[in-house]
């Protein structure tokens, strides 16, 4: 292990979060959304936890954990959603010229996130408030795969040359703007549709939804693909899902535009998330969200994590026995596959 990597490993999940939170104003408000929901789809918490169990698969199993969880197997993929993405490769080499060349013995998070950022301006042109967000998600993973598989990552940018050509200015703008409603739009109310877009490097990637209607339930209808074969987790549309009624977590999101356009979180959601260990943000319209509890009213852009599980009470303790969620939750997947996700497995 590198003298970097040492560091790296000294810092914990909240010394991570008081950096985050300490460089948020000078990232650009198109990533500002983007690395606080990465940051809690791979939760270093849950990281360390799984490394120090005697047996992962066991713990992995005991968390409920479906879908790919591994940094690892996403080095040059996970942070997709980011438009700092698009300079992945710039910011990759400058995070692993940095571990290379560290000797010194103090270490400030921020101080590093900002200097691999600020090298990667300097190859790139970009400003650096576009490369912050990025580099933060870039040392992140570093922390969790090792240095050797960080460098050995071919740095891929997997977006499409569409979107590459989008400024920030453009992304922001397409998130703000609501669907049109037509002519007499204003007349309308309760048949009023909005676009969720839960893919912004793929245009084809929406589905419409009624005005107040859960977003799990609009993405049931979308049927232009054979979701399951993608994701098994998908047993009848793009977003995930298994219960319908914040049993089960699978059908989280992050939320990268349009957050206001959704109703408040109810206690009901607010103590789920924390049953499941997603979220701890206390905010009434948070970043992450259940999509069979988010209702919208006006267009929204989100992301789906490649996973999900319940894990706040092992990991975070912070969950009281009497909230956790009754013994069973059954869903039946499209293929009559009966899966049983066992919530008490936590106690």
């Amino acid at each position: 292990m590198t003298a970097f990597e040492t560091h790296l490993e000294k810092q914990t999940e909240k010394q991570w979060w008081s950096a985050l939170e300490g460089l948020l104003p000078d990232i650009h408000e198109v990533d500002r959304n983007a690395v606080q929901i990465w940051f809690r789809f791979y939760p270093l918490a849950l990281f360390d936890f799984l490394q120090a169990s005697e047996d992962q698969e066991k713990a992995r199993k005991k968390f409920v954990m479906q879908g790919t969880y591994d940094l690892k197997d996403q080095i040059d993929s996970s942070h997709k959603f980011f438009y700092g993405h698009t300079y992945w490769k710039q910011v990759k080499d400058a995070i692993s010229a940095r571990a290379d060349s560290f000797t010194g013995d103090s270490f400030d998070l921020a101080s590093e996130i900002r200097s691999a950022a600020g090298a990667a301006a300097v190859t790139t042109g970009a400003n650096v408030s576009v490369l912050l967000g990025i580099t933060a998600a870039g040392l992140m993973t570093l922390r969790q795969v090792g240095a050797e598989a960080f460098k050995a990552a071919p740095g891929q940018i997997v977006t499409s040359r569409a979107h590459l050509k989008k400024s920030p200015e453009q992304i922001l703008a397409a998130r703000a703007k609501d669907d049109s409603q037509g002519l007499f739009g204003f007349l309308r109310t309760v048949d009023k549709q909005w676009s969720v877009n839960y893919d912004e490097t793929d245009p084809s990637a929406r589905f419409k939804l009624m005005n107040e209607e859960e977003i799990a339930s609009a993405a049931a209808k979308d049927q232009s693909k054979n979701w399951i074969e993608i994701d098994p987790r998908r047993p009848e549309g793009p977003i995930p899902v298994e219960c319908r009624s914040a049993s089960c977590g699978t059908c989280w999101v992050g939320v990268l535009g349009g957050s206001e356009k959704l109703s408040d979180v109810s206690e009901r959601e607010k103590k789920q998330l924390k049953v499941f260990g997603y979220s701890s943000s206390e905010d009434k319209k948070p970043l992450i969200r259940l999509a069979c509890q988010a209702k919208a009213t006006g267009a929204v852009s989100v992301v789906i994590p490649p996973w999900n599980g319940v894990f706040g009470k092992k990991v975070y303790g912070n969950v009281e026995d009497v909230e956790l969620e009754p013994n069973t939750t059954t869903a039946k997947n499209n293929r009559g596959i009966v899966r049983d996700t066992v919530k008490n497995k936590l106690m």
